[in-house]
């Protein structure tokens, strides 16, 4: 008896190119299930920081009988004014940040400066200050390669355009103001009907202490050529979070979010922020600004409502709508579309 071998034959080259192809083509089909997974859970945990900063708002407010103000200016060329997002820090768990912090002195200056050398509490990186969906988590570095500052991605609503005007003490009708002391009272709007706080692109290009028009800009393209002198980086807007200017932790509701601002330099053209005079920088001049709520969440931003609610909020919200719900007590009526 002949024992029968059987043989196994090779894999020929068309059936290893359809087997790669069917592989290539399941990948393409799960590659946008995976990110859309992801980007879900990126924006679930922005949302949730958000409800921290309404938490850590209200007990802010709790403890001291008003809101927080969005800085306190000094009205001195040297001040460095401090941010809400520092004030709140002890109700975010960071009370072992905030006692290292001398209110009196700037956050460059003295003993801010000797707790963490060589250039202080501004350095430090606060996780719930920054959104898992901003691809530039990453310190501020100076001209000798030094950390100088962190960034941050929630910043406050300092009102729709007017930001502050020292000669008059008045602040743009946000829902925060500097050196405001609001109490409940003051939001006749409704804290459901009014945004607290929104998201920020980090390392956004921007122009300060330039001159402003007194009446906003009617469209976006219009501003830049309502923008003159001032000083002009491409990365350094949103990137201190100590900061109470809002070039760096407030944003404006004049356009609505991710409205794309054109500023061209060299023959580039960025999306930019700007604002006139900063708070703080002198005692007389105002504070006009144009800066969006963006962020890298397909289709909209995360906002925070004073009531301590957090919700998705398309780029497409009429624009009378964004600015009805930017004001604590502006009386609008807002829009089917909120």
């Amino acid at each position: 008896m002949r024992t029968l071998e059987s043989k196994r034959g090779a894999f020929t080259l068309i059936e290893l190119l359809v087997v790669i192809a069917i592989i290539a083509v399941l990948i393409g089909l799960l590659l946008p299930a995976v990110q859309k997974v992801r980007e879900a859970a990126a924006r679930a945990k922005c949302q949730n920081h958000l409800k921290q900063l309404g938490l850590a708002i209200h007990n802010y407010e709790n403890a001291n009988g008003f809101f927080p103000p969005s800085t306190i200016s000094t009205g001195t060329s040297a001040s460095q004014p401090w941010s809400l997002q520092a004030f709140i820090l002890p109700h975010l768990e960071g009370d072992n940040i905030f006692r290292l912090i001398d209110f009196t002195a700037g956050y460059h200056s003295g003993p801010n400066l000797a707790n963490y050398p060589p250039w202080g509490v501004a350095t430090l990186r606060v996780p719930v200050l920054i959104c898992p969906s901003d691809p530039n988590d990453r310190p501020r570095l100076n001209a000798a390669g030094q950390v100088e500052h962190y960034p941050l991605s929630y910043l406050a609503n300092v009102g729709l355009y007017l930001v502050w005007n020292p000669l008059t003490g008045r602040d743009g009708g946000g829902a925060f103001g500097p050196n405001q002391r609001l109490t409940h009272a003051a939001y006749t709007d409704g804290l459901s009907n009014t945004v607290a706080m929104s998201e920020g692109k980090m390392f956004t290009p921007r122009v300060h202490d330039a001159t402003l028009p007194t009446t906003p800009p009617a469209t976006a393209t219009s501003v830049a050529a309502a923008t003159s002198g001032g000083a002009w980086s491409p990365v350094n807007g949103h990137t201190e979070w100590v900061c109470g200017r809002a070039i760096h932790t407030g944003f404006t509701t004049l356009f609505p979010p991710n409205t794309r601002v054109p500023y061209t330099v060299a023959g580039t053209t960025y999306d930019f922020n700007v604002t006139s005079s900063r708070e703080g920088r002198n005692q007389t001049d105002p504070t006009y600004a144009v800066i969006p709520a963006r962020s890298y969440h397909s289709g909209g931003v995360n906002a925070l409502l004073l009531d301590g609610s957090v919700r998705f909020v398309r780029d497409t919200i009429a624009p009378a709508t964004w600015q009805a719900t930017g004001t604590r007590a502006g009386q609008e009526i807002l829009g089917n579309d909120w």
